[in-house]
């Protein structure tokens, strides 16, 4: 009996060690309370690299909190982060277009919003000075903005991600490696659009990458997005797998290990 019981609990001590646990993470910007959820390396130790999660226009779910999980296990820091704060989510996707695209828009307080999270991944155990902000949808707007801003961090990467940028801004040179993960027949993101971003690249100097996924529609990462390219976001399990496979070849090139 004793036996069996010493077993359980190294079955429980072992389980532990090797699946870490998101923890909430609440957090301010002045008065307004943030939601984020924080996790650490399923083997733990200080100063590892660390991912900055920026969800979809629906906020914090399921995608952004499996993504950090994964990136636990192998072996990074990572933080989803609250764009919206407590009392702003949104219910549905008329107002999630709307919040969204108020912070398209107000971009210094997108770009607010996503230091106020960084600080938290750093707060985490994460070295400051090894950090990708990566993003889905809105988030992956806000990937871009992060290197636009000129955060202290290494790469950004994007996934099916809004690209536009307000033409009056200036372009201003881009320190942080940049890997775009794009729906080669997404319907949200127009030829001009494309074009100007590819360009906006060349003009900032930035070290970046462009991959199209055949017959991937926006949202392909998201199983929650059903399977229906005509409604133009869907999952697709070939693109979301390459999309992760290319995403963590960029991990290991602009990381230190």
């Amino acid at each position: 009996m004793k036996i069996i019981k010493y077993l359980m609990f190294a079955t429980v001590l072992i389980s532990s060690q090797l699946f870490a646990q998101l923890k909430p993470v609440q957090y301010k910007d002045a008065n307004q309370i943030l939601n984020g959820f924080s996790i650490q390396p399923a083997k733990k130790s200080q100063q590892k690299p660390g991912i900055l999660i920026l969800p979809a226009w629906l906020g914090i779910d399921t995608l952004s909190k499996g993504t950090a999980e994964d990136l636990s296990q192998l072996g990074y820091y990572a933080f989803v982060a609250d764009i919206y704060g407590e009392g702003n989510y949104p219910k549905n996707y008329a107002e999630a277009g709307q919040k969204a695209g108020y912070y398209k828009t107000n971009y210094l307080e997108y770009q607010k919003r996503i230091s106020l999270a960084l600080e938290q991944l750093i707060l985490s155990g994460a070295n400051p000075d090894n950090i990708v902000v990566i993003g889905y949808c809105f988030g992956g707007t806000g990937a871009l903005e992060a290197a636009r801003s000129h955060m202290n961090i290494k790469g950004v990467v994007s996934f099916h991600g809004g690209l536009a940028r307000d033409e009056k801004r200036t372009i201003e040179p881009i320190a942080a490696k940049v890997l775009v993960c794009h729906g080669a027949d997404d319907p949200y993101e127009s030829a001009a659009e494309i074009t100007a971003f590819q360009q906006e690249m060349r003009n900032t100097k930035a070290d970046w990458q462009m991959i199209y996924y055949a017959n991937a529609v926006h949202s392909f990462t998201n199983p929650e997005a059903g399977i229906d390219n005509s409604t133009g976001a869907a999952y697709n399990e070939i693109a979301a797998n390459r999309s992760w496979e290319h995403f963590k070849l960029f991990l290991n090139e602009v990381l230190i290990k």
